[in-house]
């Protein structure tokens, strides 16, 4: 088996840790979508842009609700989770090209939640061979596209978004 190190992730864990409980209610409240990178806004659950981005076009689905575990949400508001979130890879595959995404939830800090006290569900976009040398050689994530160019790729879309089957 091959080792890929990272040590520059040692600074972040080390870190002391803000508090970061309210950071996607601060979004919401806000108003200002665009600042946010809001993309949309449903009854129960928004979508915004990860702003420390794994890849281009990498999404949060996060419930307006402020929980820590899934199992703590209503069975509406997992729903509009699950329709939210595929339309958006729908989104993405079409806007982006993407070819394929990873799709899930760090549930705690322990499972690598950077906000664990506000559950969110990240859409990955992924893209044969967009995983190179460069994060472990050059201590580099390279991205294509800037995130507000990237938003302003994908906000007519949402704005269309429709949730009813």
């Amino acid at each position: 088996m091959d080792n890929i190190w990272a040590p520059w992730r040692m600074e972040y864990v080390r870190a002391p840790k803000k508090d970061s409980s309210n950071t996607f209610s601060k979004k919401l409240e806000s108003g200002n979508d665009e600042e946010n990178m809001i993309l949309f806004r449903g009854k129960y659950s928004f979508v915004c842009m990860n702003l420390y981005p794994y890849n281009n076009g990498h999404l949060l689905v996060v419930p307006n609700e402020i929980v820590d575990k899934p199992e703590e949400l209503g069975e509406e508001v997992l729903l509009e989770i699950m329709k939210v979130s595929s339309q958006s890879m729908k989104i993405i595959r079409e806007k982006l090209n993407a070819e394929g995404f990873n799709f899930g939830a760090n549930i705690g800090a322990s499972a690598g939640a950077g906000i664990a006290e506000h559950l969110h569900y990240h859409i990955i976009p992924r893209w044969r061979g967009d995983t190179n040398f460069m994060p472990v050689v050059g201590n580099t994530k390279v991205h294509v596209q800037g995130l507000a160019d990237t938003y302003s790729d994908l906000k007519f879309s949402f704005n269309n978004l429709e949730l009813s089957s």
